[in-house]
């Protein structure tokens, strides 16, 4: 009698079966690793049930909702702009300006000029005619003043950073989508931005993602008409935080990696550490909400408050900001002028604008502090 296990033959069922098993094994072995690992490309999403609603906590007509949007941007929805390794897909929406660069049909310009070409008569034709070949005549047969006119000119960006206490919120909501077009009515291109938020992670991991989008909006400047060297960031609440940090971190040129040239942020926490939130009577929810979002369990020892706040991070050849805030909010109003006044010390240019009431974020964007903004953001990034 035999004790041996029992051959198993090339055209047996079990060889089938074992070889079909093994073939099946390595093509989703395979697909695993062409796939980058990403068992489940998923958008990242607010972190909680509700969590697309904006942080401006009241239904009425306030703030940014006094904007109209008149309809005309081009909005490019859910781009991807980094993807994690669990998969998680980081996503933008790019708000453009309305294409002013081709003449409306039927008003044909001319190109040198600028002049209707029905203005122009025979006699001027012929004297134009030649002064165009002369002046503009470019190699290869082609007008300087054709290409100008086919060539759109570069403009500046702004990264667009929503609110919602680092745990939720959406960059597509209705009030966030309205700061997109408004941005997008005064000329800038803006991306607004979505990413990864508590208690899926904690701090850095949000700031790392906003600057993942600048580096993304840098090296895709020219999909988008956008001038590499002239990119801000404005941001509401959290959003703000992580505007002014975008701001602060790093040193040097603002015109490389995720360096941004300006910075516009409104009721921002600036500083997370005890005496920023504590000591000057910040309340217990806004402690608990940045306990949360820096994984601590008391900001009387946590090491991540420093790095989490823009005025420990500050040094002089950071960019010009615009700081917003309402007198009586929900963050201590101390956080911004305390800022105004570090950013004081270090030379750098800053505006503080403080609003009666106690709206908070985007609440207090209504169309005289959307005039002060956009002024201050045109300022530095130019038109």
């Amino acid at each position: 009698m035999s004790t041996g296990r029992p051959a198993i033959g090339l055209g047996s069922r079990r060889f089938r079966l074992l070889f079909i098993s093994y073939v099946i094994g390595m093509g989703l072995a395979v697909t695993v690793l062409l796939s980058g690992f990403h068992w489940n490309l998923r958008p990242v999403a607010p972190a909680q049930a509700g969590g697309t609603a904006s942080e401006v906590d009241t239904t009425a007509v306030v703030g940014i909702r006094t904007f109209v949007a008149p309809g005309d941007a081009v909005v490019e929805e859910d781009v991807v702009y980094a993807t994690e390794p669990d998969g998680t897909q980081l996503t933008l929406d790019v708000c453009s300006p309305a294409d002013t660069t081709e003449p409306a049909a039927g008003s044909a310009t001319d190109a040198a000029t600028g002049t209707p070409a029905a203005e122009i008569s025979a006699t001027d034709e012929a004297g134009l005619s030649d002064e165009v070949d002369s002046a503009v005549a470019a190699p290869g047969g082609t007008d300087a003043a054709t290409e100008a006119a086919v060539e759109p000119a570069l403009r500046p960006a702004v990264i667009s950073v929503h609110g919602g206490s680092w745990a939720r919120g959406d960059k597509g909501n209705s009030d966030w989508r309205n700061v997109c077009e408004w941005l997008a009515s005064e000329g800038f291109v803006a991306y607004s931005v979505n990413y990864r938020l508590v208690p899926l992670v904690s701090f850095p991991a949000a700031i790392d993602d906003v600057g993942r989008a600048v580096e993304w909006m840098r090296a895709n400047a020219g999909s988008y008409d956008v001038d590499p060297d002239r990119i801000g960031a404005f941001g509401g609440s959290a959003g703000g935080n992580l505007a002014a940090l975008l701001g602060s971190r790093g040193h040097g040129s603002l015109t490389e990696g995720s360096r941004v040239a300006a910075v516009a942020e409104l009721s921002g926490p600036v500083d997370l550490s005890y005496d920023g939130i504590v000591v000057v009577g910040g309340s217990s929810g806004l402690e608990q909400i940045a306990l949360d979002y820096l994984d601590c369990s008391s900001l009387l020892d946590c090491p991540a408050a420093v790095d989490a706040s823009a005025v420990n991070t500050l040094d002089s050849t950071d960019p010009p900001v615009f700081i917003g805030t309402s007198s009586e909010e929900f963050i201590p109003l101390s956080q911004s002028t305390g800022f105004a006044a570090d950013l004081d010390g270090l030379g750098i240019t800053n505006q503080l604008v403080t609003v009666p009431g106690s709206l908070h974020s985007i609440g207090i964007l209504d169309a005289a502090m959307r005039v002060q903004v956009s002024e201050f953001l045109h300022l530095h990034l130019g038109t």
